[in-house]
C-alpha cells in the first residue's frame, strides 16, 4: 500500500519491443491472491525476437503459448474487463511494472486511448509505478532484470515473460523490498 492505495503488479506480453505500434498479447495483473489475465490474438505479426522471449505464435487464427492453444478475447473487450478488475479495488490503483515507463506504461496508454477508453482508466488508476528504479536505489548489481533480480532477493527462478508470473514475481520482489511511502512516491508518475 501506498497512502493507503492498493498497490495492483501487471505485465503485457507484445509482439514485439516497440511500443508505438505492437500489439498486447497477453495482460495479466495481480493483487495480493487476486489474478486478472487474458490472451488477445493480435492484428500484427509477432517479431521474431518476441516469438523467442514469450513462447507466443500465432497460427491457423489461433495465438499459441509454446505450441499449445490458448483462449483469446477481443482487445477491447481485455481491456473492459481489466477496467472492472481494478475497479473492484478500493480506487485509484498504482499500477506497478517492471520498467514501467519505457515499456507497459506507454504501450497500454496508447491502446486505451486508440481504443477511447483512456478517461475511463483514469478513473481507477492514479498512476504507474516503476520497479526498476526503485530496484536501482537498493542494491547493486550488473543486471537488473527481473529475472536477476528474483534470482538475487528471493535466491528462485520462474518462467519469465509469462504475464501471470512476471506480476506476481514482481508483488513478492516488492513485499520483500518493502519500501517506504516516500521511495514509492519517487518512482510514480501520472497517467
Amino acid at each position: 500500500m501506498s497512502d493507503n492505495r492498493t498497490i495492483v503488479f501487471f505485465d503485457l506480453e507484445t509482439t514485439g519491443l516497440d511500443t508505438t505500434v505492437c500489439h498486447i498479447i497477453q495482460l495479466s495483473a495481480v493483487s495480493g491472491d487476486r489474478v486478472f489475465n487474458v490472451y488477445i490474438l493480435p492484428d500484427r505479426e509477432l517479431t521474431e525476437g518476441a516469438t523467442r522471449v514469450n513462447g507466443f505464435t500465432v497460427s491457423n487464427g489461433k495465438l499459441l503459448l509454446k505450441g499449445t492453444p490458448v483462449n483469446t478475447v477481443p482487445l477491447a473487450d481485455a481491456l473492459t474487463s481489466f477496467i472492472d478488475f481494478l475497479r473492484s479495488f478500493r480506487s485509484p490503483v498504482l499500477l506497478a511494472a517492471h520498467s514501467a515507463m519505457r515499456f507497459d506504461a506507454p504501450v497500454l496508454r496508447r491502446v486505451l486511448r486508440e481504443l477511447s477508453l483512456l478517461q475511463e482508466f483514469k478513473q481507477v488508476a492514479a498512476g504507474f509505478l516503476d520497479t526498476l528504479p526503485l530496484s536501482r536505489s537498493l542494491v547493486s548489481l550488473d543486471s537488473y532484470s527481473q529475472g536477476n533480480l528474483v534470482r538475487h532477493f528471493l535466491n528462485k527462478t520462474y518462467d519469465a515473460h509469462n504475464a501471470v508470473e512476471d506480476a506476481t514475481m514482481l508483488q513478492e520482489l516488492f513485499n520483500k523490498w518493502h519500501p517506504s511511502t516516500r521511495d514509492i512516491t519517487r518512482v510514480t508518475y501520472a497517467i
